[in-house]
Parts: C-alpha cells; structure tokens; sequence
C-alpha cells in the first residue's frame, strides 16, 4: 500500500507539500571515485549506489511527488570498459526484478527514456517486463534514462518533425515548443522543477536539455553512494526557498514598476 508523509509530518522535516517539487531529476554522479577513495574497484561504488536509488525512491514517494528522473546511463557510457558495461547491466536487471515488490506496495511506476537496441537482451527484457508490471500504478513516476542522451533525443524529435512536414500532415508554422515537447522521449511528462546533481560537478551532461530549462539546480559534493534520504530532503528544503518567476518579476517588483510608468 503506497504510503505518504501526512502534513503535519512533512512539516516535522521541514518540508510543506505546496513547496514540493513535482518532478526532480537527478545526476547519480561519484560511483567510481567513492570506489577508487577506497581501493575498491569502481563497480563495488555502482553496487553501493543502488542502496541510494532505493533510499531516494521511497523518500520522494513518501513526499507525494509525481515524478522522479534518474539518469543511469548515458549514451556516452558506452564508452568504458566492457567488463563494467556488462556488470553495469547485471545490476540494472536486478534491480528491476528485485524491486518489483517494492514499486507494487508503494504504487510507483516504472518509465524510462532512451535507447534500448543496445541494452543488454536480458536487462532490457526485465526492464520491459516491471514497466508492464507496474503501469497501472498512479503513485510516484520512476523513469530511468538509459542508454540516454539529450542531444540524439532532440535530433530525433526533429527528424520526426521533419518527416510529417514532408508527408504533408503537419505544417512549418504549426511547430511550437509543444510540438517539439509531444516528440522528445518524455512526451507526456512534467518538465523537471529540481535537478540533483552529486559528487561536486557543475554541469548537465547532455542530460534533459529542453526539459531542464527552467529547473532549479542543486548540487551536492557528496558521492552518490552516500546519498541517502536526508540529502534528498536538503535538497527539496533549498528548492522550497527559492523564488520562481520563469524571467518575470516579484508581484510586488512588477506593482511597483507598474505603478512608476503610471506616473
């Protein structure tokens, strides 16, 4: 049975569900430097790191939010060694039959974004199967970004585009950023309010281009492996103080410049 903060607890952690996010995506960064800090090798901070994925999952079901993004794998990992390419998938596929019961008791559902041609046959067959498994659940939205890269997404929304132009079924001027919105692998999603990056970097990783747009960013030197609940909702506290205004102006600010052009 999914099971959620009440008010008065959230308020008990600092937290007020009208200053929630509804979408935080997250850059799992620093498995392989909590690793190597250690003298492990780097798929013990990968195996490690998954302990953190179930610690943050649960929490931002408990916190009511709708959805949570977490980029697991790039299109540009494909690039490492092909021993913890296929450790790495090993993992993947386990947690997708381990977790099972976890989603089912919470009612999360399980989404994901990206490639699949390279994934591994079994991984992905797993993967498909919990996606099936947990798609009438109307609790949190988990997507996995696998095998996931913002700029092969976009250039695939275009080429879409592009060839219903051709076939006549939709015309140049009739293309808005809503067009290009209903094309990318997150059709139907939330842009992401919040993004989470770990481990100290200061970048997006061709992770969500367009859908990061206006989203608050937050970042945290510690290593993915030891992110857990409590940094979670550090982050959620720092995104409930700031001031959105999607380049307008404070109501007070825009009355008050109002008010001078009046006079």
């Amino acid at each position: 049975m999914e099971q959620r903060y009440s008010d008065s607890e959230l308020a008990s952690l600092g937290l007020k569900a009208d200053r929630l996010p509804g979408h935080v995506a997250i850059i799992m960064d620093g498995n392989g430097r909590w690793a190597r800090s250690r003298g492990l090798p780097r798929i013990e901070g990968h195996r490690r790191g998954v302990a953190s994925v179930r610690s943050v999952v649960e929490e931002a079901a408990r916190c009511g939010l709708r959805q949570l993004t977490l980029y697991c794998l790039s299109s540009e990992n494909w690039k490492r060694p092909p021993l913890e390419l296929e450790l790495l998938m090993g993992l993947l596929k386990r947690f997708v039959v381990a977790e099972r019961k976890l989603l089912m008791e919470q009612g999360i559902r399980l989404t994901s974004i990206g490639r699949t041609d390279r994934l591994h046959k079994g991984a992905l067959a797993e993967l498909q199967k919990t996606r099936e498994i947990t798609a009438g659940n109307s609790g949190l939205n988990l997507c996995l970004a696998i095998d996931y890269g913002a700029r092969d997404e976009i250039v695939t929304a275009v080429k879409d585009i592009a060839t219903k132009v051709r076939a006549g079924e939709m015309k140049i001027e009739e293309i808005s950023e809503e067009t290009i919105s209903a094309h990318l692998g997150t059709a139907g999603s939330p842009d992401p309010d919040l993004m989470i990056r770990t481990a100290g970097e200061m970048r997006v990783s061709n992770f969500l281009l367009w859908q990061l747009s206006y989203a608050e960013l937050w970042v945290t030197d510690v290593f993915w492996p030891d992110f857990r609940d409590e940094q979670f909702r550090e982050a959620l506290k720092s995104f409930a103080a700031r001031d959105r205004r999607f380049g307008g102006l404070k109501p007070e600010l825009a009355a008050s410049q109002s008010e001078s052009a009046q006079h």
